[in-house]
Parts: C-alpha cells; sequence; structure tokens
C-alpha cells in the first residue's frame, strides 16, 4: 500500500539561496522537517490554524500574514445553544506577525484589531492564547504525544509558487474557555488539529479540506488545490502513525445547500460527512476576496490501512471544507 510519493526522512530548507522552490523539498514528512525560509515581499503566505472540537465547544483560530495584510480570527461555537462568538481582524501588511520557520518550535504571535492569538512550542507540545477582552478568553495545552506524527507535504506548482503544509490530527488538549456565558474547562473528548502553512502562492486557488479524530483514528484529506501536482495531502491516522494516502480523492457535496451529506471516494477512502453546523466566512479587499464554507459533523464509512485492512470511521467528529481564495 506504498505510495508513490518520496518521503523525506532528513531536515530541508523549503527554498533555494535566490527563493525558488527547493527541489529537494518535494516530498511528505511524518514529523516537521522543511524549514520555511521564504524570501522577498509579494504572494508569501504564513498562517498557523488551530482548531478544537470539545464535547461542548468549537473553536477556530486563525493567525496569519499575507503580506499586505494580517488576517486573524477568533471563533467559538456553542454546540448546545447554537450561539456564535466571533472576532476578526485585518492588520495592514501584517504588522507586528511574528511567524517561526519551522513547525513545532517558536513561537507564532498576532495582534490587531482587538483580537490576540499567541502560539508557544516547545518538544513536549504547545501552548496556545487568544484573547478578545470581554468575549474571548482561550488558555489550552497541547501536548505532543510520544510516537505521535503528522502529515507534512510541499506542494509544487512551479518554482515560484508553492506551498508547505503540516497538517497535525488529533492532538489532545486540555486548558479554559471562558466566553460571557461562563467557564468552561476543555479535557476528555477534546482534540485540536493544526494546519501550518507557509508558501508562495497564484493569485487565485480553491481547495477543500477535511479533518476528523476518535479515540485512536484521525483523518486528513484535501482536494483541488493539489490536483496535477503529483503530491497530495491525504492521510489517516492510526494510534498516532500516519497512513499516507497517494492519490487524488473524489469530493461530492451540494453547493446551493452546503448542509447535505458529502462524500470524500478514493481506492482507500470511502466516507459520507454530515454537517450539523456551516460557518461561512467573507473577506472583501478591493481585488483580494476569499470566501470558506466550513461544516461541522460526523463521518461514517471505511478507510483502508497501509496492511490493507479496512477500518470503519463511523462517529468521528470534525470538518469538511471548501475554501476559494483571490490573494
Amino acid at each position: 500500500m506504498a505510495t508513490h510519493e518520496r518521503e523525506i526522512t532528513e531536515p530541508v530548507d523549503l527554498c533555494l539561496p535566490d527563493g525558488r522552490l527547493n527541489p529537494g523539498a518535494v516530498g511528505w514528512t511524518r514529523r516537521p522537517l522543511h524549514r520555511a525560509n521564504l524570501r522577498g515581499w509579494g504572494r508569501a503566505k504564513r498562517w498557523e490554524y488551530w482548531g478544537i472540537i470539545t464535547p461542548r465547544h468549537i473553536i477556530g483560530l486563525v493567525a496569519s500574514s499575507l503580506d499586505y495584510a494580517g488576517v486573524h480570527g477568533v471563533w467559538v461555537l456553542d454546540r448546545e445553544t447554537g450561539e456564535v462568538t466571533a472576532k476578526d481582524a485585518v492588520v495592514p501588511f501584517a504588522r507586528g506577525a511574528v511567524f517561526p520557520a519551522r513547525s513545532g518550535e517558536g513561537e507564532a504571535s498576532v495582534r490587531g484589531g482587538g483580537a490576540a492569538v499567541g502560539v508557544r512550542q516547545r518538544p513536549s507540545g504547545s501552548r496556545v492564547r487568544a484573547l478578545v477582552p470581554g468575549l474571548v478568553d482561550l488558555d489550552v495545552e497541547i501536548p505532543l504525544p510520544d510516537g505521535h506524527e503528522s502529515l507534512g507535504v510541499v506542494i509544487p506548482w512551479g518554482p515560484r509558487r508553492f506551498q508547505y503544509t503540516v497538517k497535525d490530527v488529533g492532538r489532545p488538549v486540555r486548558g479554559r474557555l471562558t466566553l460571557p456565558a461562563g467557564e468552561y474547562e476543555i479535557g476528555e473528548g477534546a482534540f485540536a488539529v493544526l494546519d501550518h502553512g507557509r508558501g508562495k502562492w497564484p493569485y487565485r486557488m480553491t481547495w477543500n479540506w477535511a479533518a476528523a479524530s476518535g479515540p485512536g483514528l484521525a483523518l486528513q484529506f484535501g482536494g483541488k488545490w493539489t490536483d496535477g501536482t503529483g503530491m497530495t495531502e491525504n492521510a489517516v491516522f492510526v494510534d498516532g502513525r500516519l497512513h499516507k494516502i497517494g492519490e487524488e480523492l473524489s469530493w461530492s457535496y451540494d453547493t446551493a445547500d452546503w448542509t447535505r451529506p458529502w462524500t470524500i471516494t478514493g481506492r482507500r477512502v470511502e466516507v459520507e460527512f454530515r454537517p450539523f453546523h456551516e460557518k461561512v466566512s467573507r473577506t472583501e479587499l478591493g481585488v483580494v476576496g476569499t470566501e470558506t464554507h466550513q461544516c461541522f459533523g460526523r463521518f461514517t464509512g471505511r478507510v483502508q490501512a497501509d496492511d490493507g485492512a479496512w477500518i470503519p470511521v463511523d462517529g468521528l467528529t470534525g470538518w469538511a471544507e471548501e475554501a476559494r481564495q483571490r490573494w
């Protein structure tokens, strides 16, 4: 069941000294090994996205630099009441934004527009803080268990357009969330997902992303943005170990009604996703615009591990999304 894609096992620079993509960086990893040594201004994107799902809440944190702007956000859904608490911020030229060159090391921090997000990364895990005065105060530890693997992939559109992503799914999380409605402990039954991104993008791009987790099993699927590049970002995690799926998957969903069931299929993936909540995000800044439909829900079906065994995914909680970017 081995993928045709090249596995990278030693540290490597993402870029050559002149800023172009390092051909030796194209491949996938089980732990972060790429140093994102991006150079220059223009088309460079850097971000850290943390998604946290608890039995009571769903939390989304965005810290990003798009060169010309920092686009940050804190979003919380109360799964029992349906109430959403959110704050979005746009900071010109991403002033004050700090991002490390390697995932899992150093600090990432952004502040502005009434919101602040900070991530302090250590070998043992990450501490994540988010603050929107009077609305949201989040303070959590996200440990990195021994032997836990993540999926790192470099997507090569060309020598000057490329993206490095780390998708780290199914991390344990503990801490507290404070909202106007009260203070909530985060722990048992909660998990966190990291999307670490560094690269230089084309002006227009559309992607799909799905992630889910449950006891001993996690899913990571992507689509559209990787088409034709020879690389994919699809994987299954069994007891923390990555099983790479080296094929493009087929996504089917209704853009007239995003809450209808989605299907994601391939030779090793047969899953259905049933949303229970849709989050719509839109940003318009002149020639720049984004629109994302991120649906939260539950997965059913099955996936195939590297040894050929089929594993049921019934009841896994997570999300599936489509994002369209002009940036």
